[in-house]
């Protein structure tokens, strides 16, 4: 119906209607974390996260221009990947709440780069901001990744606009 009225034309596409299209594709979890000038842990959950490149190892992540520590990451010389598993939904929804000090009273320990890494994630990913891209209402952060741990389990998913398992 949308492509029949805009023959060849570029159709403008409502934002309800792009955010029902893209919430057909399941996405992992994350938490962005990365450290400010005075040594304080910022975050907050992340699904438009990607491997780009192998060589070298590049992944991106986007953030939104109203996010209110996207000048902590524009700063920062590192920040920090937590790939979610299937039992810390109260993580994520921690991390997606704004008007609160995220990390308060929250257990992290510093990655091999200084980020905050979260425990029981799946994986702690480090990276060097390697570019910065603004695009549209977000900026593209491109980071190689400098340092990974893994671990064992299943992981939290979102699609349609909810959480799900395996």
């Amino acid at each position: 119906m949308s492509s029949e009225r805009y023959r060849g034309q570029r159709a403008p596409v409502a934002s309800e209607e792009f955010r029902r299209a893209c919430g057909r594709f399941a996405t992992g979890v994350t938490i962005a974390s990365v450290l400010d000038s005075e040594g304080a842990p910022h975050g907050l959950t992340v699904n438009s996260f990607t491997s780009v490149s192998l060589e070298p190892p590049l992944i991106l992540i986007c953030l939104g221009h109203a996010v209110s520590a996207i000048h902590h990451f524009r700063a920062a010389t590192h920040f920090g990947i937590n790939v979610l598993a299937d039992d810390q939904r109260a993580l994520s929804d921690r991390f997606a709440r704004k008007g609160h000090d995220r990390f308060d009273g929250l257990a992290w320990q510093p990655g091999v780069t200084g980020v905050p890494l979260l425990p029981g994630v799946l994986a702690a990913i480090e990276c060097a901001v390697h570019r910065i891209v603004p695009m549209g209402d977000h900026d593209i952060l491109v980071g190689e990744m400098v340092h990974a741990e893994i671990h064992h389990g299943e992981p939290l998913l979102y699609f349609g606009g909810s959480y799900r398992k395996l």
